[in-house]
């Protein structure tokens, strides 16, 4: 479903990806693991068109390198950003609303669908996205993406600095949406969480994949976490 072959990317003169391969099929969780700083993030803006990138993307086998982020973004790609990014002044159901993209019907996930999911949003829908926790603003940024029916979504640190009742409820959400046929290329820091929802992993150092395979795998390579995960 969605190829990544010889992806770069930069920064200014910052050469940031080197030559990065990975693939998310059907049916799966993909994780990006790494420490801070190796091009998880990178990664996904590159994929969205939001950083200078060369290579290829294939996208259910067509090409998104050289498309503008909002043309990736019709063609089906989701994207959960690391800062969430709600609009601020307006409610939740509001924010929900503008992740609305009529027509396209690959999950069909509506507000019904994140309120079943986050009972807190239900409770909050008419309160401005500003004021919620940000457990909450995790939870409206998931949902209001979905509200899109993206054919995959890329989602990025979804659980960092949340409660572990909230960690808990993500790791949920992002089981449910698999379940629901739409895959997922996650970027993640807790490697518990990751190992446990994921059918494959990556593992990202110095802007290239130094690991690919199950979670299986990736808990059996003492090595391969002690020299690109571990602290």
């Amino acid at each position: 479903m969605l190829e990544v072959h010889d992806l770069h990317a930069f920064y200014g003169k910052s050469h940031v990806l080197h030559g990065v391969e990975l693939a998310v099929r059907e049916g799966e969780i993909v994780s990006l693991l790494g420490r801070n700083g190796v091009g998880r993030s990178t990664t996904v803006k590159a994929i969205m068109g939001q950083v200078k990138a060369r290579g290829s993307v294939r996208f259910r086998g067509e090409e998104m390198v050289g498309l503008k982020p909002y043309q990736i973004a019709r063609r089906g790609l989701g994207y959960v950003p690391e800062d969430r990014a709600v609009f601020a002044d307006l409610t939740v159901r509001e924010n929900l609303e503008m992740g609305r993209k009529p027509g396209r019907a690959f999950g069909g996930f509506n507000i019904s669908d994140a309120f079943a999911l986050f009972p807190s949003l239900e409770r909050r829908a008419g309160t401005p996205a500003g004021v919620l926790s940000g457990g909450e603003q995790q939870m409206l940024a998931l949902c209001r993406t979905m509200m899109g029916n993206p054919g995959l979504a890329m989602i990025d640190e979804p659980t960092e600095g949340l409660a572990p009742m909230v960690v808990e409820q993500v790791a949920h959400f992002l089981e449910t949406v698999r379940a629901r046929g739409v895959p997922i290329l996650l970027v993640e820091q807790k490697l518990a969480i990751a190992l446990d929802i994921s059918q494959r992993v990556y593992v990202l150092g110095h802007g290239k994949v130094v690991f690919e395979g199950s979670p299986e795998a990736l808990r059996a390579a003492a090595n391969v976490r002690k020299e690109w995960l571990e602290v």
